[in-house]
């Protein structure tokens, strides 16, 4: 249940977007409960918008006298009322799944707070979360339960055009559904299993890529630092141009900020996260 200031702050500022005629779709928690049925207590409101409505939509904001920021250029700027925060997010922390065209195009409408809105597609919210599997954070089940709630009614053709390069991670979360669902296996079609394990055998039968990449800080920005800073490995987000030198920097720092606090056994000797 939210907060009263809380809901007051976020139909205000939905309503500013709508009046303004910036384009933006509700994501998060509130799209998240609205595909699954499973509430969370949450702190801001997810909204996302293309990258070139950003500067647009924090405004807007602005204008009304909320306080804005541009937090992290590649991808996330937040308005903030009080300890209210409503995010503005038009790509992803690793910078693959950016809000574009297609993300209205198949939005989905709703009612949110009162308020009409668009939410985020089902197939895009599914991309993105899927990338995310931080020490501290793993977005597995999230993916498994949109799955289980949507799996009869996605476009599996849009979400495989969604990953790509990146099709291991979708496969790697149907095997992981299979496992937790045993008895809705089904509800994945199953030519899209078959197309991903057919691509698995032929990349099997290849010889093996002898780039040296890391594409595991796609999936997590701190687990493998090691592999980038001191093994030789090429960073993928860099490799594969999603980001910049500068949007890598910004996003490492602030690493520390969204763990939580290491006890002694988790610490190296100079005081890093063992993990880094």
């Amino acid at each position: 249940m939210l907060r009263p200031d809380a809901a007051q702050f976020y139909v205000a500022a939905l309503n500013l977007l709508r009046d303004a005629g910036v384009p933006f779709l509700v994501g998060g928690a509130y799209a998240f409960e609205r595909y699954t049925g499973i509430s969370r207590d949450t702190k801001d409101l997810d909204v996302f918008v293309r990258p070139r409505d950003r500067r647009w939509a924090l405004d807007v904001l602005a204008a009304a006298g909320y306080r804005t920021e541009i937090t992290f250029p590649h991808w996330l700027g937040k308005a903030f009322c009080g300890d209210d925060v409503l995010d503005v997010i038009y790509s992803s922390g690793n910078g693959v799944a950016r809000v574009d065209d297609a993300w209205f195009e198949h939005a989905v409408d709703d009612v949110v707070l009162g308020v009409p809105a668009r939410l985020c597609p089902p197939e895009e919210t599914i991309w993105s979360k899927a990338f995310i599997m931080e020490r501290e954070r793993f977005d597995g089940a999230d993916v498994a339960h949109l799955l289980h709630a949507t799996a009869r009614t996605l476009d599996w053709r849009r979400l495989l055009r969604r990953f790509g390069p990146h099709w291991r991670i979708l496969l790697a979360h149907v095997v992981l559904f299979g496992f937790v669902y045993p008895g809705r296996r089904d509800a994945i079609p199953a030519w899209v299993t078959a197309e991903l394990t057919r691509r698995l055998a032929a990349e099997q039968a290849m010889p093996p890529c002898d780039a040296r990449v890391c594409c595991g800080t796609l999936v997590s920005r701190a687990q493998y630092l090691v592999d980038v800073e001191a093994w030789g490995y090429a960073d993928a987000r860099l490799d594969h141009g999603v980001m910049s030198e500068d949007d890598v920097a910004c996003w490492t720092d602030a690493i520390d900020e969204a763990q939580p606090r290491a006890t002694d056994d988790e610490q190296d000797t100079d005081g890093r996260r063992g993990d880094r």
